[in-house]
């Protein structure tokens, strides 16, 4: 097997450039200087991304730790889920009046949205000025009657993935499932067909292959948070990490 240098995957696995599985690696997920190219493409060479990272740091956009790439990275565990928009739903669940189920059609029929917004990777990359379209959070809240207790949400994906993410963070104004970004659709290494978008946090509770959500009266850990990650995420306290 050939592994090359940052985020290259094989077997629906990510390696490290020593053969390493990049998830099994522990620290090593935030070791940027091992893990500099996604398929021989330079992450982090160049004077004009130098310039543009230099630029956007005297700017205050580019959090702590992190480092600007003008690529996007592919990172996730195992493979990326089959599509089919005749099997597809989407579900809201937990601390409401009336659970609901959406069709793929029902929910591309909901109002969308475009929002520009940057991207930061616990692994300590950043994207900035993304362009998304998609559904509000708020506009998808707004189809059921939430509960007086409901202050957390557990978002829900494909194959048993979740991310727990607080309620008052997911109602913010660019907040959104999406469908496209930078004006073509979500190819599904990168989350497509829908994707949830949480700009102010690091880019795990950035949930690929969302099916919806429950809400919660407290707070329940998702799948890399019960695997040692930082309960909340947040990328400007560099919070990678559970006890960090």
């Amino acid at each position: 097997m050939n592994f090359v240098d940052r985020g290259v995957q094989a077997n629906g696995k990510l390696y490290l450039s020593d053969g390493r599985n990049f998830w099994e690696a522990g620290a090593s997920y935030g070791r940027l200087q091992e893990c500099e190219r996604v398929g021989g493409m330079a992450l982090f060479e160049g004077t004009e991304r130098k310039q543009l990272e230099n630029k956007a740091k005297a700017e205050g956009r580019i959090p702590p730790g992190q480092s600007l790439t003008l690529k996007w990275p592919v990172l996730h565990y195992g493979s990326a889920p089959h599509f089919d928009a005749e099997k597809w739903d989407f579900k809201i669940s937990g601390e409401v009046e009336a659970p609901v189920k959406l069709s793929w059609k029902e929910f591309g029929a909901l109002p969308q949205t475009e929002v520009t917004s940057d991207f930061h990777c616990v692994t300590r990359w950043s994207r900035l000025d993304n362009r998304w379209k998609g559904v509000l959070f708020t506009d998808v809240l707004k189809l059921v009657k939430a509960k007086a207790g409901a202050k957390f949400a557990l978002v829900l994906a494909e194959e048993g993935y979740s991310a727990n993410v607080p309620l008052e963070d997911l109602t913010r104004p660019d907040v959104l499932f999406a469908f496209e970004h930078d004006g073509a659709a979500l190819t599904a290494e990168h989350g497509g067909p829908l994707r949830l978008i949480v700009p102010h946090l690091y880019a795990w509770k950035s949930v690929k292959w969302v099916r919806g959500f429950m809400l919660l009266d407290q707070d329940r850990l998702g799948f890399w948070e019960r695997n040692g990650y930082h309960a909340y995420g947040d990328p400007w306290k560099e919070q990678r990490y559970s006890g960090r």
